[in-house]
């Protein structure tokens, strides 16, 4: 009877720690078993491009395949992508490129063998503010405080002569000065200076002339008397 006893006492204490080695090992299967809550996703910017970001923190490293969809209205508009990922407990990150508008909505779907097949929820609600162009964070460049001088209206000079252009000599009556009339010869035509001087002799003989011819008819006058 006491060996009855001691043997049911044995198998009890047995059962029993059958039953939490049980529970311990059901226990630390489902903490490691793949579950949606391990997958997360972030719309951001990569430079000037859209970028949905979805992250694997699933220790068991259970393959998983993401897929991305641009909602509309509560419905699918258009398929985004899908990638496989094989998660860590540090987390794997896989990128979706996609030029995502502000304040989209974006459905992520999680399908990881026979343990995952659902949504990440809520879903993806992108920013505000889309990313900006690359020149849009550059500041224009600061006007100068002096008016630029406007473009002179008025022709440029003229180039300097080459030294054979300008002992080349002028044509024949081009840039010749005219004659002064005091200073022309014309010894020739009788017009120069000496005429007058010739004709102050000539009319100095011509009255001594008639000078002597008076006193000769006066002296003949005479003599006839």
């Amino acid at each position: 009877m006491s060996i009855s006893r001691r043997t049911a006492r044995s198998v009890r204490i047995l059962g029993v720690a059958s039953a939490s080695a049980a529970l311990t090992l059901g226990l630390a299967g489902n903490a490691l078993a793949c579950n949606i809550s391990e997958f997360s996703a972030v719309a951001k910017c990569d430079g000037t491009k859209g970028v949905i970001s979805v992250t694997d923190k699933d220790p068991s490293g259970v393959p998983a395949t993401v897929t991305v969809y641009l909602e509309s209205n509560g419905a699918d508009e258009k398929l985004v992508g899908t990638q496989e990922v094989k998660g860590s407990r540090e987390g794997v990150t896989i990128d979706f490129a996609e030029d995502w508008k502000p304040n989209a909505t974006y459905r992520i779907h999680v399908k990881a063998g026979n343990k995952v097949d659902e949504d990440i929820k809520p879903n993806l609600v992108t920013k505000s503010e889309a990313c900006k162009p690359a020149d849009a964070s550059t500041p224009p460049a600061t006007p100068s405080d002096e008016p630029s001088e406007p473009a002179s209206s008025e022709p440029s000079e003229s180039p300097a002569p080459s030294e054979s252009e300008s002992n080349t000599p002028s044509p024949a009556g081009e840039n010749t000065p005219s004659p002064a009339g005091g200073d022309s010869n014309l010894a020739e035509t009788g017009s120069s200076s000496n005429t007058t001087a010739i004709a102050g002799i000539a009319a100095a003989l011509v009255a001594a002339g008639a000078g002597v011819m008076f006193a000769l008819r006066r002296r003949g006058a005479s003599n006839n008397r």
